[in-house]
């Protein structure tokens, strides 16, 4: 969180109190991210902010990079994320490698390249369709044209994001002739809906970019005035309250019932671009109430290689 946003928490939380501002949930110490070091039969070892830290794991660990792989695949220089055990940190009970996703419109499409705008000044995306995925993201994304909305599951590779599985499915209209939403003229402080995840650092390890560890959620509602920099966003499909940058969320994994309180650290405009479903456990509200960053996404039992999870949000009450 940045110095503004823990200002201005601590300013909500003296003048309406600390339920107004609730402190956000340390990422669980089963988390880890970091670089492979080295990988054998029995153990993998990662290279993290705590330093070199080894994990066991079991036959039941599994392993994802783009698809399925054995632990002895981990490559050296792999950025990895890492859930472990409920027993502790030392056994590994998921792993994923290299893991990227592209959500954003087509801004361009050369043979099987795309280029993509996230939005909100992020830095535009190269997405290559792979032969052996291709069938399968079309099938859910089947007009590969500029104006369309993407979002898909891959992994990086030389700078560009290998789309390994959709995210969704794609709107059957072009971004710009997307339905327009009357504008919410009440909230409600309890938002049930969808919960993505995102990568701050870009794919980048945490020792190249402290991004990379960070705690928190990107939001699409936010307040223009409580943001610093542009969040080119549209009318949600939910109701949801306008936030400032600092404040926090309250979320629980409707599939999991995990729970933890996340403080909104960016914009996530494209969550207001689409209206979708998760089948993860069941649809319930279509559209999506935030973006969590890829460590508290998992923290929260979110698997990456889905992309989203079924939550509820609570905000708590800030009016004076």
């Amino acid at each position: 969180m940045t110095d503004s946003g823990r200002e201005r928490r601590r300013f909500t939380s003296t003048v309406l109190g600390a339920a107004a501002a609730p402190e956000p949930t340390p990422i669980h110490q089963r988390v880890v991210r970091g670089v492979v070091v080295d990988a054998t039969r029995y153990m993998f070892c990662l290279a993290t902010p705590r330093g070199e830290e080894r994990f066991l794991y079991e036959n039941s660990t599994t392993f994802w990079r783009g698809g399925e792989i054995l632990a002895t695949e981990l490559r050296p220089g792999d950025d990895v994320v890492v859930r472990c055990s409920q027993d502790g940190r030392l056994i590994a009970e998921r792993v994923w490698a290299r893991v990227a996703r592209a959500t954003g419109v087509i801004v361009e499409r050369e043979g099987d390249t795309l280029t993509l705008d996230p939005g909100h000044g992020r830095p535009r995306t190269t997405v290559v369709l792979p032969y052996r995925t291709s069938g399968r993201i079309t099938v859910r994304h089947p007009r590969l044209e500029p104006g369309y909305l993407f979002d898909a599951v891959g992994i990086w590779e030389d700078g560009a994001v290998w789309a390994a599985r959709p995210a969704t499915t794609q709107p059957p209209h072009p971004l710009d002739a997307s339905p327009r939403r009357p504008p919410v003229r009440e909230y409600s402080t309890t938002v049930e809906g969808i919960v993505s995840w995102y990568d701050p650092a870009r794919g980048r390890s945490s020792h190249l970019d402290p991004r990379a560890q960070a705690p928190g959620a990107a939001y699409p509602a936010l307040d223009r005035s409580g943001h610093e920099g542009r969040c080119d966003r549209r009318t949600s499909c939910l109701p949801l309250p306008l936030l400032s940058t600092g404040a926090t969320l309250s979320l629980r994994n409707d599939c999991t019932r995990d729970t933890a309180v996340v403080p909104v650290i960016d914009c996530a405009a494209s969550d207001s671009w689409f209206c979708d479903l998760c089948p993860a456990c069941g649809t319930r509200a279509a559209g999506r109430i935030a973006s969590l960053t890829m460590t508290s996404f998992v923290a929260l039992g979110g698997l990456l290689e889905v992309g989203c999870f079924n939550a509820t949000m609570t905000v708590a009450n800030q009016e004076g």
